[in-house]
């Protein structure tokens, strides 16, 4: 059973925006860093943006998503958000979030089998 919960995805127009949500019910993801990844239909999954655990203050963005999603935290709420704004229909994709107890972050973004937890993934499509 997944310990983490991807919700937020959806059907959007070219240039429109998601807000992605990555939720924890049974432990707290202030302990970790948390990556978004993504995987389209017939492509290898890909880091798209990751931050560091509560406390720090690192995150790293995928180059074609730079200055068009933002990564965030809310402590309180215990949820990591994915804010994704001019999406493109290259953007379409299943988004999964994942939690690692390493500095992943900081030292290797992308490295899928740094990161212990994963959710389910929520889809993501854009297109007119």
């Amino acid at each position: 059973q997944s310990q983490l919960v991807e919700s937020g995805g959806g059907l959007v127009q070219p240039g429109g925006s998601l807000r992605l949500s990555c939720a924890a019910s049974e432990f707290s993801l202030n302990y970790y860093d948390i990556g978004w990844f993504r995987q389209a239909p017939g492509k290898e999954r890909e880091g798209v943006s990751c931050i560091s655990k509560s406390g720090g203050s690192s995150t790293n963005y995928k180059d074609s998503v730079k200055g068009r999603f933002t990564i965030s935290r809310d402590n309180t709420k215990n949820t990591v958000y994915l804010q994704m704004n001019s999406l493109k229909p290259e953007d379409t994709a299943v988004y999964y979030c994942a939690a690692a107890l390493s500095r992943a972050c900081a030292y290797s973004p992308w490295g899928a089998t740094r990161y212990n937890y994963w959710g389910r993934g929520t889809q993501v499509t854009v297109s007119s």
